[in-house]
């Protein structure tokens, strides 16, 4: 009788498109030698759906309700940059009291975005008691549009969790050169101790008057993706100074777009959010180019991964916070 005999070629297996933790439908082609990852190759396309080419031939209006196919985590943003664009280029002015409530709507969206990234993360990882507590402060957002409660809570049950830090810390870390040298976006950039945020950067709306904090954090990995933040007061709570503007009630009002280009970016949740437009004195895009920041972030993937272990493939992918459905588009 032969004794068995130990392979030691590399093994190739496919992640996805259908794994639980792929956060939609992607594939990751692994290369394994045992349990270490040698190579990752990200595929794309299984949720393409010609997101852009609609939008060249609709109006601004007809085209609304199919952004929040984007990030459907972070609609109000997908809304705030498809109306950003046409309103720059025809030099609209917003009114302030409009401002303020985008605003208000960003923000809120921007935490029901980012809680409903920790809840699958941690589930990912093997906790899935966080995954249902999210859900009660999501609610809230979702069905009252109040202040987000629980940051307090879930510092007790994951930041201080010594089980959630031995398995987060230390793998899947980012330099601060190599997140540039990426482009990478939103808090995996902040989260490598690059301080930008397009909401200091840009001064756009009205965010120049809130006195707020984008992130307090040390450069690192999945761990320091963890985004602290809080939106205080007002530097002048004059409420009443507000320029009132009513529009009126047409049903699918159109406008034309000047013939100009013109790259709009707003900052999601997940990073920077552009759109590059030209309009040609018609009511539909010349050209309409969606800019998402899942899909620049994703791009690192492959160098986290290498070298490490097959389960911490999963952390690591998690930890970026894609959404397929503006990867892809």
């Amino acid at each position: 009788m032969t004794a068995p005999t130990t392979r030691k070629d590399l093994m190739i297996v496919n992640m996805g498109p259908q794994h639980p933790s792929m956060h939609g439908v992607l594939r990751l082609i692994v290369t394994l030698d045992g349990e270490d990852v040698v190579d990752c190759e990200p595929i794309l396309g299984y949720l393409h759906r010609g997101m852009e080419k609609i939008a060249e031939n609709r109006t601004i209006i007809q085209y609304l309700p199919y952004v929040t196919r984007w990030d459907y985590l972070a609609t109000m943003f997908t809304e705030a940059i498809t109306i950003n664009g046409p309103e720059q280029l025809g030099n609209i002015q917003v009114p302030k009291r409009a401002s303020y409530i985008r605003v208000i709507m960003l923000e809120l969206s921007r935490i029901a975005s980012h809680l409903l990234w920790l809840g699958p993360f941690m589930a990912d990882i093997g906790a899935q008691t966080p995954f249902f507590y999210i859900f009660r402060e999501r609610e809230l957002i979702y069905d009252l549009f109040e202040a987000a409660t629980g940051v307090a809570e879930y510092q007790k049950l994951i930041t201080r969790n010594p089980i959630f830090l031995e398995r987060v810390e230390g793998v899947g870390i980012i330099g601060r050169d190599e997140a540039v040298n990426w482009g990478l976006l939103g808090p995996m950039l902040r989260a490598s101790g690059i301080e930008w945020d397009l909401r200091k950067v840009d001064h756009y709306e009205s965010y120049d008057e809130f006195d707020w904090q984008a992130l307090e954090g040390i450069p690192g990995g999945p761990y320091e993706n963890l985004e602290m933040r809080h939106f205080d007061r007002l530097k002048d709570p004059e409420w009443n100074d507000f320029e009132y503007r009513f529009i009126s009630k047409k049903p699918s009002p159109t406008f034309e777009l000047s013939k100009q280009e013109l790259y709009v970016r707003v900052e999601a949740p997940k990073g920077e959010l552009g759109i590059f437009l030209i309009g040609d004195q018609s009511v539909f895009p010349w050209i309409w180019k969606i800019r998402p920041s899942g899909f620049i972030n994703l791009q690192i993937l492959p160098q986290l991964v290498k070298r490490m272990k097959l389960a911490d493939i999963m952390t690591i992918l998690g930890s970026i916070d894609i959404i397929m459905g503006e990867v892809d588009r």
